[in-house]
């Protein structure tokens, strides 16, 4: 795919697929649940120009996953999918050689894009960080590459950033989140730059975020992992402009979902991925915790989730989990 293509094939939803784990001593990949979960996602609708499945990303456990297992999972997760939806494969790091060896990985294995975010851990300028995404660029010339802009693990993009990252042919996404400011971060860089990346609003303004001014045509649903009609409602709603009607869809079905994950990191737990998969888990779908350090929140949590999911609409509920099957 050309740079243009490659911007088209990231609109959509932007789905990061949670990695399952076997109940038993190392917490192994269970490769049957991830296959049952790509299959869900696609047999209800998310393919095509609608959505790409992020493999190995926060959501994904690949902090606690090595190479060859972050390798894995996104092979998985291609082969899966058949080419039926475009895939993504996290390549978060702190290492440059690492980035290298994932970027050639990914080209290998026939990804469509990687996901790139500044290394965390030291506090790096933007020259160490432009050379970061030259040397993945480079390593893999066939792959796109989505910057993701994690300013609460690492040193932020900043707009001067941006606009050098803008002179890298294969970066074409810029998964966007930024500080909630008077100063309108989050507005100057997607008015700025949409026309220039597939802008993917991780900042849940999905209200206003595509609307022309600001032209983001891609967005951050975790819904869609035990709901992926919701995401195309959404993109349909997008589609047709009916501003409105997204906030309302923000309001009473996504800010529950998002207030329950935030409860249960203030008073539990921290990580990501961990709510997706009880919720997974309530609509028929095979499960597991993540990998410590973050703890197993299934049993405190169940029955907070399965009402939270009765509030907001959401099909498929398993209410007897003794005859639960996965969701058709």
């Amino acid at each position: 795919m050309d740079t243009e293509q490659r911007r088209r094939a990231l609109e959509g939803c932007y789905v990061t697929v949670p990695t399952p784990f076997a109940d038993r001593e190392g917490w192994p990949i269970d490769d049957s649940a991830l296959r049952a979960y790509v299959r869900f996602l696609i047999d209800h609708g998310l393919h095509g120009e609608r959505a790409t499945l992020l493999a190995g990303g926060a959501a994904g456990d690949f902090s606690t996953m090595t190479f060859d297992e972050r390798v894995h999972v996104a092979s998985i997760v291609i082969e899966e999918a058949d080419g039926r939806v475009p895939v993504a494969m996290g390549a978060q790091t702190t290492s440059t050689l690492e980035l290298i060896r994932l970027a050639r990985a990914a080209q290998s294995i026939g990804a469509d894009f990687i996901q790139v975010s500044c290394p965390f851990y030291f506090e790096h300028g933007e020259d160490d960080f432009e050379e970061f995404v030259r040397e993945a660029a480079s390593a893999a010339p066939e792959v796109g590459i989505i910057v993701y802009n994690t300013f609460w693990t690492s040193s932020g993009l900043s707009f001067a950033m941006v606009e050098r990252l803008a002179g890298i042919a294969n970066v074409v996404g810029l998964k966007w989140a930024t500080p909630r400011t008077d100063a309108m971060e989050f507005e100057d860089v997607t008015s700025r730059f949409s026309e220039r990346f597939t802008i993917i609003d991780n900042n849940l303004f999905f209200a206003f975020s595509p609307m022309p001014a600001l032209g983001a045509k891609a967005f951050e649903v975790h819904l869609c992992n035990f709901w992926p009609e919701w995401g195309i409602r959404l993109l349909d709603e997008v589609q047709a402009r009916n501003y409105p009607e997204i906030a309302r869809m923000m309001v009473e079905e996504a800010m529950p979902f998002y207030k329950l994950w935030v409860g249960i990191e203030r008073e539990y737990t921290s990580g990501d991925g961990y709510l997706d998969k009880l919720c997974m888990e309530l609509i028929g779908l095979p499960s597991s915790r993540c990998r410590p350090p973050t703890r197993d929140v299934r049993a405190r949590y169940r029955t907070h989730a399965r009402e939270m999911l009765r509030a907001i609409g959401c099909p498929r509920i398993v209410e007897d989990e003794d005859r639960a099957e996965p969701a058709a």
